[in-house]
Formats: C-alpha cells, sequence, structure tokens
C-alpha cells in the first residue's frame, strides 16, 4: 500500500471514528434529557426498533445478505445480549441523578477491566505498561466515586457496574469474533434489547415504585406515550445508535487502530461539554482530576493494543451502547 493511500485510509477512518463519538455521545445526551419523563426501558424498545429496521435493510444487506443471521452460537450471543442489557441499564440509571461526564468517565474504565479479564479468561499476556495503565484508571475512578467521603453518591457505583458487565461482553465477543460476523452480532444484540425492553414494560405496567430517587424512578415508570417531540428523540437515539455502530466498524476496518482508538475518547470531552451547556454541570477539580487519569489511562491502553494484536478498542464495533 502506498504512504499516499495509507495516510487516506487513516484520515477517513479518523473522521469515521469521530462522527461515531459524537453519535454515541449524542446518545447519551439524549437519553439524559429523556430521563425524567419517560422509563429507560420504554426509550430503549422505540431506539432498538429503529436500530434493528436500519440493520436489517442497511447493515446486513452490505455484508452478505440475510444468511449472516443463522448461527452456531446461540448461548453466546445470548450472553452477549444480556450483559449488554445489564451494562445499559446500569449506565443509563446512572444518568438520571449524575453528571453526563462523570458517568462517561466512569463508564470509560471498561477496556481496563477487559485487560484485566483477558488474563483471567484468555491467558494472554499483559505487560507492566498496560497494567500500570489499569492501576491509572482505577485511581481516576476513585476521584470520582469518591468512596468514604461526604461526597459520595451510590449512584456512581452503577456506571462502575455497567463497565463490569460491558468487559465480560468484550471477551464473550473475543472468543467469538472470528467466526461471527458484525452484522449478525448487531442483528442479535439489538433484537435481545427489544425483547428485553418489553418484559420490562409488562412487568413495570402501571406499577408505581413509591421511591423519589431518580435511577429507581427512570426503570421502574411505565410507559407513557411519549410527546411528538420526544418521539423524535427517541427515533433520533435509534437512527444515531446504528449509525454511530456502523462508523466505528468502518474506521477500524480502514484504519489502524493506533489511530483510531484514542478518537473515540474524544466522547469524554463531549460529555463534559454536553454537561455544562445543557445542565449546566461544571466539573469540580476532583473529577477533572479522574476524568483526566482515566482518559490517560485509557489511551495508553489502546495505543498498546496495537503491538500486541489483540485490538481490544476495535471490539467496541459490534457493542457499544
Amino acid at each position: 500500500m502506498s504512504p499516499q493511500i495509507h495516510i487516506s485510509k487513516n484520515f477517513t477512518g479518523i473522521l469515521c471514528a469521530f462522527a461515531a463519538s459524537l453519535g454515541f455521545s449524542i446518545t447519551d445526551m439524549s437519553i439524559k434529557f429523556l430521563s425524567g419523563d419517560y422509563p429507560l426501558h420504554q426509550i430503549i424498545f422505540i431506539r432498538s426498533l429503529v436500530a434493528l429496521g436500519l440493520t436489517l435493510a442497511i447493515i446486513i444487506p452490505l455484508e452478505g445478505g440475510f444468511a449472516n443471521l443463522k448461527t452456531r452460537r446461540p448461548l453466546a450471543h445470548l450472553i452477549r445480549g444480556l450483559c449488554l442489557v445489564l451494562a445499559n441499564l446500569m449506565f443509563f440509571a446512572s444518568l438520571a441523578i449524575l453528571p453526563l461526564g462523570d458517568a462517561v468517565a466512569i463508564f470509560f474504565v471498561a477496556p481496563l477491566m477487559t485487560t484485566a479479564l483477558s488474563v483471567v479468561i484468555l491467558r494472554e499476556r499483559v505487560g507492566l505498561k498496560r497494567w500500570s495503565a489499569v492501576a491509572l484508571g482505577l485511581i481516576g475512578v476513585i476521584f470520582l466515586v469518591k468512596p468514604g467521603q461526604l461526597g459520595f453518591q451510590p449512584a456512581t457505583l452503577l456506571p462502575v457496574g455497567a463497565a463490569c458487565f460491558y468487559a465480560v461482553l468484550q471477551i464473550v465477543t473475543r472468543k467469538i469474533g472470528l467466526t461471527e460476523r458484525a452484522s449478525t452480532m448487531a442483528f442479535y444484540i439489538q433484537l435481545i434489547f427489544a425483547v428485553a425492553s418489553v418484559v420490562f414494560g409488562i412487568c413495570f405496567y402501571e406499577y408505581e415504585s413509591g421511591f423519589e430517587h431518580p435511577s429507581v424512578e427512570f426503570i421502574t415508570r411505565p410507559w407513557v406515550w411519549p410527546e411528538q417531540a420526544d418521539l423524535a428523540i427517541m427515533v433520533g437515539v435509534g437512527v444515531a445508535s446504528a449509525a454511530s455502530g456502523y462508523f466505528i466498524s468502518q474506521a477500524y476496518r480502514i484504519a489502524q487502530v493506533s489511530s483510531i482508538a484514542p478518537i473515540e475518547y474524544t466522547a469524554l470531552v463531549m460529555a463534559v461539554f454536553w454537561g455544562v451547556v445543557v445542565w449546566t454541570e461544571w466539573p469540580p477539580l476532583s473529577s477533572w482530576i479522574g476524568i483526566l487519569l482515566i482518559l490517560a489511562s485509557g489511551i495508553t491502553v489502546a495505543l498498546r493494543e496495537k503491538r500486541t494484536g489483540t485490538a481490544l478498542a476495535s471490539k467496541r464495533i459490534y457493542s457499544r451502547r
């Protein structure tokens, strides 16, 4: 490959990664915006229907047609789907009470957790530099969560839990990624999302929790008929989710991991931006320290993946929120 073509593909990949990060960030911001009036499972259901429709109409035909829906790993797809459902449930529930920047920053320790789990489950070798990056990221989480301090909020544990489930999902994705297509995994993820949302809707139909905690209310609130503008936002979330998944897939397909992975961390910057502009949530000094530590550790791990050949960050193309 000539240097000119190589540079061109990397630049295109970077643009795709930035577009994907922007789409994911808009999705997070929109769901937080809707969290005071609608149940999470209703928003996710509409998002999943839209994303599922786009997957069937566009993504699957691009990857060879509907024959790709056949799979010999149904249990693995079910585990991936349930892990992502739980990760979404915990992360988006945290948005009902936490500043957007803090929640996104804490969730971004997921790649660090994946690194740790890869040693135990996949028997991968991790060097001192990557272990140091993991430790740095966990220190950043401590600055954000503030355990044992008066500023501690139990809700900060929600994105930590989300990151844990997301890390397990990444490990499963690694194990089946060589035999299953991206479109196949995307289809089953959205299908499980839709089914899980319906189950939640049935369980909490006309249910009044009696809790005043915003996160609990966001999960247990019964479905309501959305206002026209809010319905448009929910549909937009579905379009953004499907488009972002496609863009990040393209980014990792045509460009180097070392060029793309750091771009994904612009989502942290965007989350802080939305928090300041939409909710005037200017992070305190402790949050800035935590965000910067997680940002530095995540980029370090992402760059190290290029050398090890595992491409940890690229696995996100199949399963991002």
